[in-house]
């Protein structure tokens, strides 16, 4: 195996921050195209920082859901302890879209006149069924357990969907961030005027009441802005990819959108390497990679499934 960080030979990352190793982020994203083994990865490398005595949270938002085979462990939409500091879930996408659906509604029938509820709910159920709206709830997860470290556990781990899936992720709340914001300022208008009118016909000594549908929108949006920052101050995302040039294509593409839009690319792990490899797809992932490191996991005849592989794994990982 070749591990390189900066173009030299010796230097990792380190569960803890050992000396002469680089402390892992608290935030990691395992990504690539769908297939190349980055549920494993993101499984064994959850358990080396549990192992080193990390409260690790290892969360899947791939619909394919392969995390549990990987652990060997049946998992579900809430946390499962795996080991004495590992806990690892499998967010249900449809499920997570319809809490959302069910709370945008409640909030809306303490905030809006009753008459126009049944139009608000159809415009619900219609949006609830768009594209990206699975993605935008598992987002919403994300930043949920994104908000619990520190403090719940000490470092996340994500098992990401296909690089595609895993970009839009990312970029989300930075993405949604301008149009709570506009939303905030139409209700501040609204509210404004509601209170205008409060003052003219006389109203009680505080005027108009708090708006509890603008305080819910502020919340929103400051939760989106700690993300958006979080991902770029707090997160790495490591590239999965097989030395096969249309994955390493998809690879090199995949990692110029995430540094240029201010992410850190961790080490990029080449998996499953064949012993008649490429000489040349080796060299070109060594030379584009080489100011992130690379790791480069051999060919094997078994798939490593349960923690006891896993392990055995992530000893190679670094």
């Amino acid at each position: 195996m070749l591990l390189r960080f900066g173009g030299r030979r010796g230097e990792r990352a380190g569960a803890g921050g050992a000396p002469g190793e680089v402390p892992a982020p608290p935030i990691v994203f395992f990504g690539g195209k769908g297939g190349v083994g980055k549920t494993t990865m993101a499984a064994a490398h959850a358990l080396r920082l549990a192992d080193g005595g990390l409260r690790t949270l290892l969360v899947s938002t791939d619909p394919a859901h392969s995390l549990g085979d990987a652990l060997d462990l049946p998992l579900g939409d809430r946390p499962v302890q795996v080991s004495g500091n590992l806990w690892a879930r499998e967010p249900d996408a449809d499920a997570a879209l319809k809490r959302r659906v069910r709370q945008i509604s409640d909030d809306a029938g303490a905030a809006l006149p009753r008459e126009i509820l049944p139009a608000v709910t159809r415009h619900l159920d219609h949006a609830a069924a768009g594209p990206g709206m699975a993605e935008s709830a598992l987002a919403d997860l994300l930043m949920d357990a994104m908000e619990e470290v520190p403090g719940k556990w000490d470092r996340l781990v994500v098992d990401s969907a296909p690089t595609g899936h895993l970009l839009r992720l990312l970029d989300l709340p930075e993405l949604l961030t301008p149009w709570v914001q506009g939303l905030v300022r139409q209700r501040e208008r609204a509210v404004d005027a509601d209170r205008f009118a409060v003052g003219v016909v006389g109203g009680g000594p505080d005027g108009a009441p708090d708006d509890p549908l603008l305080e819910k929108l502020h919340a929103r949006r400051r939760k989106l802005e700690r993300a958006a920052a979080r991902l770029r101050e707090d997160a790495e995302v490591r590239l999965v990819l097989l030395p096969r040039r249309m994955v390493l294509a998809e690879t090199d593409r995949a990692a110029a959108q995430l540094v240029g839009s201010g992410f850190r690319l961790g080490a990029v792990i080449v998996n499953q390497v064949p012993a008649d490899a490429d000489p040349e797809v080796l060299k070109a992932v060594r030379e584009r990679f080489a100011p992130h490191g690379t790791v480069e996991l051999p060919l094997t005849e078994t798939e490593p499934i349960g923690p006891v592989a896993l392990r055995a794994l992530a000893a190679r990982l670094g």
